[in-house]
């Protein structure tokens, strides 16, 4: 346990040394990562080598490892893309094959995906064909940033090619069909033999320049049917190669077949497999556009009646709201009138003169009944107080032996504090008053 312990202390220092990355990958996500780097990076190449490790599978795909002197790759060939030899190949044969660089992401290993094999001696016309290759690529004429988009309805073309090539019947055919309203411009030139290049590099330079006796090209296409390398090798001219890159106008490089690569097919604006495929990629089909314009038409005109379908819906959701909510505000406009009539009904003025007059009525009845019971209410009243005055009156009290004593101004003297010398005062007694001086 102690040497467990040294040991992680010795080690945790060094993890300062490997700073935490922002993303930690999975296993599958570093070689899927890797396999897009490859792939993006090398593309198609070619390479040499010598076979080992052959093995035909009973799938149909073949498998070898590729090597030289210092260092050897897998490679593979798929049954779709090329077909099993009539002879196997075998160890030791020298070959060149070109393909794309993947990864095996299952075992982590990258591959070659070969997709053309022919024997090592090629030779001289290979090794010029790539240092020709790496020459023109060093300066930019193969970048993908410079290939300009191809129109999507060009209206007129150009094709450069041999007119008695099968070729140009290939891509007439096509065309015709697929864009009968295309205005096409054949510029004759031989495609094989000495001085070939120059007649193409001279025919693109003439067609992208404005010209009195053409109107401006949308678009030139470069072809020729397939062959061997030597049949394609003016296709791999540096001249013709200088006329396509310079162009002004879009280019599409149609040479040979699908597994013949040229030069004019890296600096081209897109290369076509095939000149047959090359007219069916400059060109939209007639029916097919025909078709989206009819689905667009059938899907505009049920948007279009969707849209009347629903303004409709909804104007009679709006018709239904308006007449409910007039229905119910005239039945508030009634109900308040039908209120304001009772109470104008409850006060109009009949009945306010019928009610006033009954009033009036029953006043005059109780006027007229009321003064003699008044007055003898009131005889009634004055009696009962006369006989209190009788009894609680001062002349009862007087009468009962008292006296009252007042001053000159007959205010009553009601202590001795009131009554001073000298002072004259009136008596009152139950049968008159007499006077007196106070000594």
């Amino acid at each position: 346990m102690e040497v467990e312990r040294s040991t992680f202390s010795s080690m945790q220092p060094t993890t300062d040394l490997f700073p935490r990355t922002s993303k930690v990958f999975t296993v599958s996500e570093l070689t899927r990562s890797i396999r897009g780097t490859l792939e993006t990076k090398f593309g198609a190449v070619w390479v040499q080598g010598e076979i080992s490790n052959y093995k035909l599978q009973p799938s149909g795909h073949q498998y070898f490892t590729l090597k030289d002197q210092r260092a050897q790759i897998s490679c593979v060939i798929w049954r779709d893309t090329i077909a099993p030899p009539r002879q196997p190949l075998v160890d030791g044969t020298q070959v060149q094959v070109y393909g794309t660089v993947t990864v095996y992401e299952t075992r982590g290993q990258y591959q070659l995906s070969v997709q053309v094999l022919q024997p090592r001696g090629v030779g001289l016309l290979q090794a010029k064909f790539e240092a020709l290759k790496r020459k023109l690529e060093a300066e930019g004429l193969f970048a993908p940033e410079r290939k300009r988009p191809l129109p999507k309805f060009p209206r007129r073309i150009a094709i450069v090619t041999s007119p008695s090539g099968a070729a140009i019947r290939d891509m007439l055919n096509v065309l015709r069909r697929r864009a009968p309203s295309l205005q096409i411009l054949i510029s004759p030139v031989r495609v094989q033999g000495t001085g070939a290049a120059q007649e193409i590099a001279v025919a693109i330079r003439e067609l992208a320049m404005p010209n009195v006796n053409w109107q401006p090209l949308d678009l030139i296409v470069v072809t020729r049917g397939g062959g061997s390398i030597e049949d394609l090798w003016e296709f791999n001219e540096e001249i013709v190669a200088r006329a396509i890159f310079h162009s002004p106008v879009p280019i599409v490089s149609a040479v040979g077949h699908e597994i013949d690569f040229t030069i004019c097919d890296f600096v081209a604006d897109l290369r076509a497999p095939t000149p047959s495929a090359a007219a069916e990629l400059i060109v939209p089909d007639i029916n097919d556009l025909q078709r989206r314009i009819d689905g667009c038409r059938r899907a505009l005109a049920r948007q279009l009646l969707n849209r009347v379908r629903d303004a409709q819906q909804r104007l009679d959701h709006a018709r239904e709201t308006l007449q409910r909510c007039l229905a119910h505000k005239l039945e508030s406009y009634r109900r308040s009138l039908l209120h304001i009539t009772r109470a104008l009904q409850a006060r109009s003025p009949a009945r306010e003169v019928m009610v006033r007059r009954n009033r009036f009525v029953d006043l005059h009845r109780r006027l007229v009944a009321c003064p003699p019971r008044l007055l003898d209410n009131a005889i009634h009243r004055f009696q009962q107080i006369e006989g209190i005055l009788r009894v609680l009156g001062p002349d009862a009290t007087l009468r009962r032996g008292y006296s009252i004593t007042m001053n000159e101004r007959g205010n009553v003297i009601r202590t001795i504090t009131a009554a001073r010398p000298k002072m004259k005062i009136r008596t009152r007694v139950s049968d008159g008053e007499f006077s007196s001086e106070i000594l």
